[in-house]
C-alpha cells in the first residue's frame, strides 16, 4: 500500500495535501486538506491568504514557502516536534487524537521538484526535514491524471501502474486538495469584490 509505495516504516496516520490557487496572481490562497487511514478531516483544513508583499504574481515556489512557513512554523509553536515514544502516550490519554496526530507523517506537495524544493528548504530551515516525508505529486503528459509523476528527496522520480490503488487514493487526495483551494480562493475574491 502507500508506505511500501513511498517507503515509510510505517501507514500514515495524517496526510496533509497542499495545493495553492490564484487567477492571475490576485487573491492568492494557500489551500491545506488533511486525511488519515479512515478519510478526509475536514475540520482540520486550512486556508492560508498569502500575504507576503514580495512575491510576484503567479510565483508558486514563494507562495509554497510562505505557506509551508507559517504552517510550520506554528505547529512547532504549538506542539512542539513529535517526539514518538512521548506522543503516542499523550495521544492515548487525549483520547480521541490518537488516530489524527497533530503533526502529519507525510505532506503531499502539487507539483513537481520545484515545489517540492521550495517546501523542503523551509522544513529544512526549521529542522524537521526528517520528521516529515514530503512528496510532490506532478501532473502528467497532458495534465493527464494516471501519468502522474512522484518527486521525494533522495529517489528518481517515478510513476505508478495506472490503476495501482495508491495511485487513486493520491488522486481523491490531490483532488479534494484542489477543490478546496479553489473554493477558498473563490470566497477571498467574492469578498474583495464586496
Amino acid at each position: 500500500g502507500f508506505a511500501e509505495t513511498f517507503g515509510l516504516d510505517s501507514a500514515p496516520r495524517r496526510i496533509e495535501v497542499y495545493d495553492n490557487s490564484h487567477i492571475m496572481g490576485t487573491n492568492a490562497v494557500g489551500g491545506m486538506i488533511v486525511a488519515g487511514m479512515e478519510g478526509f478531516a475536514k475540520n482540520q483544513y486550512r486556508k492560508f491568504n498569502i500575504r507576503s508583499t514580495d512575491i510576484t504574481p503567479g510565483d508558486d515556489y514563494g507562495m509554497m514557502r510562505e505557506v509551508m512557513q507559517r504552517r510550520f512554523s506554528r505547529l512547532l509553536k504549538e506542539n512542539g516536534l513529535p517526539d514518538d515514544s512521548a506522543g503516542a502516550a499523550e495521544a492515548d490519554d487525549a483520547g480521541h487524537r490518537a488516530d489524527m496526530p497533530a503533526w502529519p507523517d507525510v505532506i503531499l506537495i502539487d507539483g513537481g521538484q520545484g515545489q517540492l524544493a521550495a517546501a523542503s528548504l523551509i522544513l529544512d530551515e526549521l529542522g524537521i526535514t526528517d520528521r516529515v516525508t514530503a512528496i510532490g505529486v506532478a501532473k502528467g503528459a497532458d495534465r493527464d491524471a494516471g501519468r502522474e509523476r512522484f518527486f521525494m528527496a533522495g529517489r528518481n522520480s517515478f510513476t505508478l501502474p495506472p490503476r495501482d490503488p495508491v495511485l487513486y487514493f493520491v488522486q481523491r487526495l490531490r483532488d479534494e486538495a484542489h477543490r478546496f483551494a479553489i473554493g477558498a480562493h473563490r470566497a477571498r475574491r467574492k469578498k474583495e469584490l464586496v
